[in-house]
């Protein structure tokens, strides 16, 4: 098992940036390839970007491309994810996850092993 927790939600204004950061438990963190989810109210949840075991690969959703940035550190169990240039629509609660799978397949949104309970990002005008 591997739990997941994610930190840094909050409010911020558009054009505004937040870093959220997602500490794993349990098994070895750096077998897994981690990403990150979210869900805006009344819309299903959807792939923002994942980074492959090492740290030397990414990938992400279009709409957050340029914007949004994940990293990790293995040495300390953890992925980030930063957002720079927050748009009204950036407004959801965002997820972190652990595949087995290689990092690309995450974004089929079927290839998670874990999940963790989501924190909450709220974007104002």
């Amino acid at each position: 098992q591997v739990q997941l927790v994610e930190s840094g939600g909050g409010l911020v204004q558009a054009g505004g940036s937040l870093r959220l950061s997602c500490a794993a438990s349990g098994r070895t963190f750096s077998n897994y390839a981690m990403g990150w989810f979210r869900q805006a109210p009344g819309k299903e949840r959807e792939f923002v970007g994942a980074i492959s075991r090492p740290g030397s690969g990414t990938y992400y959703a279009d709409s957050v491309k340029g914007r949004f940035t994940i990293s990790r550190d293995n040495a300390k169990n953890t992925v980030y994810l930063q957002m720079n240039s927050l748009k009204l629509e950036d407004t959801a609660v965002y997820y972190c996850a652990a595949s087995n799978d290689v990092f690309v397949a995450m974004a089929r949104g079927n290839a998670i092993n874990y999940w963790g309970k989501g924190t909450l990002v709220t974007v104002s005008a």
